[in-house]
């Protein structure tokens, strides 16, 4: 009681929550106490003050309408229940060891230390993303960190366990965290039905922390360690979350657009053998991108230019140990360099074949060999997913926005991010996106890239699952009032819904009950509106969610022939 009372006092003090000037006395009060005290009085001490600070910070919590929630793994969590949203949340508990030093670039490891008793109420530092040149306050290479949420209606004592929902983030693998998305909104709407479940969040190593590669890397470290991390996360809710009440034989998860490209790679990894982690997949917007051989010539170039920038020889025996050896700001630097570097390529590091752990690319996965895991899925993507990408380049011969934007702009914008398209293949795919239907190139390089890596992904995935006659659900959010564009829908499942529009708010509620009842509900949407795919018909192959209707569309069969034509350029694409 009284190491509670300590946590609160030390992290509440520090974190986001503000002590009234009573709780702060009184928690310097009875630390003044306990230090001054001899060692044969500080454990009666301890005790005494402990209770005393623990009921004045009682008091002021059950005030500001929250509650102290406990939960017991490789510590005890402590975690509040914020009766504003009625939702329980434990934030910054750790899956994995810190992996600085000697465990940079290796397999993450389960944690090896009983951590006491830690203030589970403020967020961890986040992972170092690309983009930063140094080691931006409130980031740290020391971030592999678990959140859960739960109902705060959920009985702390309830035998029954709940069905879990694990999220992974977007963010291109090089950027994003879990912060991004906060679940009270489709948590109360899934509780609110009757089905409620457990929601959690893990961080993964990002960009060149997570996601580097190389000849090196794979003689004195762990390829793909991004997704790894996510591996060890799911692992680790096979362990724990039976602690927060979660049933850890009812494990969906679930992702978008890099997030969802992670749900895909997990479907398919290890020949398709998920090791019951999982028991079904949803994915926003699946990431779709080049994967070459991780000792292809062009992860080695990338790995050798990280190297040197990093100060280190990359042709030396001892570069990894000279890498370990770095700040890791030194490291951020060096990927924040590189990125900058590659002024036509948006995301740089990203998974690729390892031969291990993803045994095969994704099209062949889902396509010839058929090796993926037998699970439910629910996989769909935007209207508009290629909207303002290549608007980001800083080279004005790879942005289609760009007002003397030719037909080679294009190429060179897809180029930069599936580096092995040839000239050949980009003309046969312009004869299936003539300029004549749209107008510029801007908008024909938009609906290229939306097609290739997010749209023709969702529907390649979902028609193998429908194919081998498992369940599989696709759908099509197209939102005219609030945007259509890449990552929108996530404000129908996360954001607060305080929009004025009734029709907005109207489709929002059904999204948060299909993505919710797929959890609950052994993978039905809890709605006969939306049907399964049919592999074999183009009609009602897919759910359209637009604020005027929400019903079953077809695919056109235009797009059935596009989507056909990346999927067999997959060869030279290394897709």
């Amino acid at each position: 009681m009284e190491s509670i009372a300590a946590a609160y006092c030390q992290g509440l003090h520090s974190g986001e929550t503000v002590l009234s000037d009573k709780v702060a006395a009184v928690c310097m009060e009875a630390q003044h106490q306990i230090f001054t005290a001899t060692a044969h009085h500080r454990h009666s001490r301890n005790v005494l003050f402990g209770e005393y600070v623990r009921a004045a910070l009682r008091e002021e919590i059950l005030s500001r309408g929250e509650t102290i929630r406990s939960v017991d793994t490789n510590g005890t969590f402590i975690g509040l229940n914020n009766h504003t949203t009625n939702v329980i949340s434990w934030r910054g508990v750790p899956y994995a060891d810190p992996p600085i030093g000697d465990l940079r670039w290796r397999a993450a490891t389960p944690p090896t230390k009983h951590l006491g008793v830690v203030n589970a109420t403020n967020w961890k530092d986040t992972c170092i993303k690309t983009t930063q040149t140094w080691v931006v306050p409130g980031t740290s290479e020391d971030c592999l960190y678990a959140n859960v949420f739960i109902s705060g209606s959920t009985p702390s004592n309830s035998s029954a366990k709940l069905p879990v929902m694990v999220w992974f983030h977007g963010g291109g693998y090089q950027g994003g965290d879990t912060r991004e998305a906060i679940p009270d909104a489709i948590l109360q709407t899934s509780a609110s039905a009757g089905r409620p479940f457990v929601f959690a969040s893990f961080a993964y190593r990002l960009g060149q922390f997570g996601f580097l590669a190389g000849s090196p890397l794979k003689e004195d470290g762990q390829l793909n360690i991004g997704l790894q991390d996510q591996r060890a996360a799911l692992r680790w809710v096979q362990k724990y979350i039976g602690d927060f009440g979660g049933d850890p034989s009812r494990v969906t998860i679930w992702g978008q657009s890099a997030g969802a490209g992670s749900v895909m790679f997990h479907l398919i990894a290890n020949g398709g053998n998920n090791e019951d982690l999982f028991v079904a997949a949803i994915g926003d917007s699946p990431a779709l991108s080049a994967m070459p051989d991780y000792n292809d010539p062009y992860l080695e170039d990338v790995f050798q230019q990280f190297a040197s920038l990093a100060g280190c020889n990359p042709t030396q025996p001892n570069v990894m140990s000279c890498l370990r050896a770095l700040d890791a700001g030194a490291i951020a630097s060096a990927g924040s360099r590189l990125i900058a570097s590659r002024n036509s390529t948006l995301y740089v590091f990203a998974p690729y074949f390892d031969g291990e752990f993803i045994t095969e690319r994704p099209i062949q996965a889902f396509t010839s060999s058929k090796t993926f895991a037998q699970v439910p899925v629910l996989f769909g993507s935007n209207t508009n997913e290629g909207s303002n990408w290549s608007a980001r380049l800083r080279n004005p011969n790879a942005n289609t926005s760009m007002p003397d934007a030719t037909q080679e702009t294009v190429f060179n914008f897809l180029r930069g991010q599936y580096p092995f398209l040839t000239k050949e293949t980009f003309d046969r795919a312009v004869e299936l996106y003539p300029i004549s239907d749209y107008g510029n190139f801007s908008l024909q390089g938009q609906q290229m890239y939306g097609e290739t890596r997010f749209i023709c992904a969702a529907e390649l995935i979902t028609t193998a699952y429908a194919g081998e006659g498992l369940k599989s659900y696709r759908y099509r959010y197209n939102n005219p009032h609030l945007g259509s564009n890449h990552h929108d829908e996530l404000q129908g499942l996360f954001v607060p819904s305080t929009l004025s529009s009734p029709s907005d708010l109207a489709l929002f509620a059904k999204m948060k009950e299909f993505w919710s009842a797929f959890v609950t509900e052994e993978a039905s949407v809890g709605n006969s509106v939306w049907e399964t795919v049919d592999a074999g018909s183009l009609t009602k192959q897919r759910l359209l969610l637009d604020p005027s209707v929400v019903e079953m569309e077809a695919i056109t069969a235009a797009q059935v022939e596009r989507c056909a034509f990346w999927r067999n350029a997959s060869a030279t694409l290394r897709t």
